[in-house]
């Protein structure tokens, strides 16, 4: 629930490139000239003349999020303004200050984002250019956009992002990927810099820059997309893991849509998280697991496969308690456990899918049993991977799965 507003006037949310006060426009510098209080990077507000307001200005603290409300409280009754970089609402303060106090509360006054002008100076079309940020994230989410021929867009959080991305390229297959970094756009001290990823030398330049990635791909690198099931030797572990044509149809039965959140309980090696999370970058896992080196495996493979958000919890259902109901459940390990259905039922949202799957007679048993009282539909897979036999070829089957998948109706009652 939004915050109630903090005055009857607006607050000016302004964007301000690194032209700054010459790149504003009239009724940007009016609301400037109006602020009593001007909140902002200690870099942003350095850019607004002294001669053009007298506004107390106040740098924001770190970490910013956990202040805000503190900060909008201490300055209620006085003309407040925010500066912010670019357009306040791509990657910015002006959505984080949406969710705390509402859009009516706010004016926002963009000004050209940095994947604009990077776009502008490169000819690349913006409407089919990925951006992906690095400002309080692993450099890793990247890699689940990169694939050969495509271009993208990374925010960096200072000077050293680029040769971390150039580094991460080269580990991932893609050192044949072209660099671009944009320093200071749209700014008197404007510099762009060109470089190959496996060969980056570059000194580390200015902390606000763009990364531009022109995506090549070594032709024997091992080609990893967004579609479930990817190879079963990607991930690290003790062999714990849903293998890759049960993974792809355990994932469609799921249906991730973006920014759904998934519960894989006995997490494993991750792999039903990861996937989920692979499918689109607003998509969001809690992955269960009772062993401490399976949640470190966990946390690794989510990293080096571009999910490092996916959280990873202990023991469920102990671990359930005070966290956001999800979407879509996946059971993957200790449906047999006492009480494991019923807390996954009960925390499951109207609506939401549960999907179970069983190799043991005993759980087979048991979603016979929850199938004929919840409804749903079962399914049963039988994988053949062919293996050489001697001087020949024969099909070894894999375990017998079988899958329940069900969704909870609008009026169940826990």
């Amino acid at each position: 629930m939004n915050a109630t507003p903090l005055s009857s006037a607006p607050i000016p949310v302004i964007g301000i490139g690194a032209d700054g006060w010459d790149g504003l426009g009239g009724v940007a510098r009016r609301e400037i000239a109006a602020c009593e209080v001007l909140l902002g990077s200690a870099r942003q507000l350095a850019l607004i003349p002294l001669d053009e307001t007298r506004a107390e200005r106040v740098p924001w603290p770190s970490p910013l999020v956990p202040a805000l409300t503190g900060l909008l409280e201490r300055y209620a009754g006085r003309r407040l303004g925010v500066l912010a970089s670019g357009d306040p609402m791509y990657f910015g303060i002006g959505v984080t200050l949406t969710k705390l106090v509402g859009a009516h509360a706010l004016r926002v006054l963009p000004q050209p984002s940095s994947a604009s002008l990077a776009c502008a100076r490169l000819g690349w079309a913006l409407n089919e250019t990925p951006v992906v940020s690095a400002v309080g994230r692993r450099v890793e989410t990247v890699l689940p956009e990169l694939s050969d021929g495509r271009r993208v867009l990374m925010l960096s959080s200072d000077e050293h992002t680029p040769i971390r991305i150039a580094e991460l390229l080269a580990r991932n297959g893609f050192g044949a990927s072209a660099l671009t970094v944009l320093e200071q756009l749209g700014g008197p001290d404007e510099r762009i810099v060109h470089g190959i990823a496996a060969h980056w030398d570059h000194p580390a330049g200015d902390a606000l820059n763009i990364v531009a990635i022109d995506c090549a791909a070594d032709p024997a690198s091992q080609r990893l997309t967004r579609i479930p099931g990817l190879p079963d030797e990607v991930y690290g572990g003790d062999g714990q893991l849903t293998k890759s044509e049960v993974r792809a149809l355990t994932l469609s039965a799921l249906a991730p849509a973006p920014g759904e959140l998934l519960w894989d309980v006995g997490g494993g090696s991750g792999t039903i998280a990861i996937e989920w999370c692979r499918t689109d970058p607003a998509c969001r896992a809690i992955a269960f697991e009772r062993m401490e080196s399976r949640r470190k495996q966990i946390a690794d493979n989510a990293t080096a496969l571009g999910v490092p958000a996916v959280d990873v919890r202990g023991v469920a259902p102990e671990s359930f308690a005070e966290l956001p109901a999800p979407d879509a459940i996946f059971i993957g390990g200790g449906l047999t456990q006492d009480g494991m259905f019923d807390a996954c039922w009960g925390r499951l949202r109207p609506g939401g899918r549960l999907v179970a799957s069983a190799v043991t007679a005993e759980s087979d048993a048991l979603l016979l049993h929850l199938a004929d009282h919840h409804g749903g539909a079962l399914r049963r897979f039988q994988v053949y991977r062919a293996e050489p036999l001697g001087g020949f070829t024969a099909w070894r089957p894999q375990l017998p799965v079988t899958q329940w998948s069900v969704v909870k109706p609008a009026a169940a009652e826990n």
